[in-house]
């Protein structure tokens, strides 16, 4: 039973430009523009009308945009929660203009050992985490440890929770890797490490949406029966300012916004793609997290309830339930 109806998430990549250059991602890879402000003002007026309740500001590395501070004030204005993830390069020297514009602030950790986290990133960028933690705490900010878990680090996350999370009252989010476009193949949890790992779910400070771990145990999504709802939960703006449809990872169709992202939300062959989502052939057996979570949050299936628990509680953790329910 479908219990929401309109899009409550907006993935906006402001840049696919990155500092760092992953193994487990390509969206550094791709050339890009910076979006501008004047598109952003006008997409949030949209979004607004849609019904969007969560603007992600992301990337590529979403700091790297010299006017992140500027969007941010936009979408606080216009009463959006706001989220932004950061491989913390960046951070020390602009986080005192993100103060108060940054709901769900997150600092990617791919291992606690440092020459494990560079090499995954491909830069040295571990004491640059260290430093932003220090410098978070020091502008009362909390930021979120996003560890993203692959099979030869799921052994780690004791160390990263007992080193960053408990000293620094910061709430640790596990984040099981997906595989897309080739990419992280070879990375995925066994079934025994994801029936291990399920147990982080009720510990204090963590979040783990135990909906993630179902998913994967069940082999993704099926699209004769999919639970990716993708196309009609979140809505994915490029840096070219093009809707991209039906998600940024399957990317069919890129479609220019031209100042009217509403009519162009609502017309016929967009919402077309909303009627095949999780139906394409490559959406068989996807577990990209950032479309799973809401697609579970709108649909009364077995997913909306494994995913309760963690929903509730990470809400209840960020302060962000008025917000939501606003």
């Amino acid at each position: 039973m479908r219990l929401v109806r309109h899009p409550i998430l907006a993935n906006y990549y402001v840049t696919y430009r990155c500092n760092a250059s992953c193994g487990f991602c390509d969206i550094w890879e791709k050339p890009s523009p910076y979006v501008t402000p004047e598109a952003v003002a006008s997409n949030l007026e949209a979004l607004k009308r849609l019904g969007v309740k969560v603007v992600d500001f992301t990337g590529g590395e979403p700091l790297l945009h010299r006017d992140l501070p500027k969007m941010l004030a936009m979408a606080k204005q216009r009463g959006f929660i706001t989220t932004v993830t950061t491989n913390c390069l960046l951070y020390p020297k602009y986080a005192q203009d993100l103060v108060g514009l940054v709901d769900m602030l997150h600092f990617s950790l791919d291992s606690p050992i440092a020459a494990e986290h560079n090499k995954s990133r491909n830069v040295n960028c571990f004491d640059h985490f260290v430093r932003s933690i220090e410098v978070a705490k020091s502008l009362g900010q909390r930021p979120d440890i996003l560890f993203t878990v692959f099979g030869h680090n799921v052994h780690q996350i004791q160390e990263v929770y007992d080193q960053f999370c408990k000293p620094n009252n910061l709430v640790l989010i596990l984040n099981p890797v997906f595989e897309y476009n080739e990419k992280a193949k070879d990375e995925q949890l066994s079934p025994q490490q994801l029936r291990a790992l399920r147990a982080w779910a009720t510990k204090p400070g963590v979040y783990l949406n135990e909906g993630f771990i179902d998913l994967r145990l069940r082999g993704g999504n099926q699209i004769d029966a999919p639970v990716c709802r993708a196309a009609s939960t979140t809505i994915v703006i490029s840096p070219e300012d093009k809707l991209l449809m039906p998600c940024y990872h399957l990317g069919l169709e890129a479609l220019p916004i031209n100042g009217d992202l509403e009519t162009l939300w609502r017309s016929p062959a967009v919402q077309q793609l909303v009627r095949m989502e999780g139906r394409h052939d490559a959406c068989q057996g996807c577990t990209i997290n950032c479309y799973m979570q809401p697609s579970f949050a709108v649909e009364l299936s077995q997913y909306w309830w494994s995913a309760l628990p963690s929903t509730l509680k990470y809400n209840n953790m960020k302060g962000t339930w008025k917000q939501l329910l606003g």
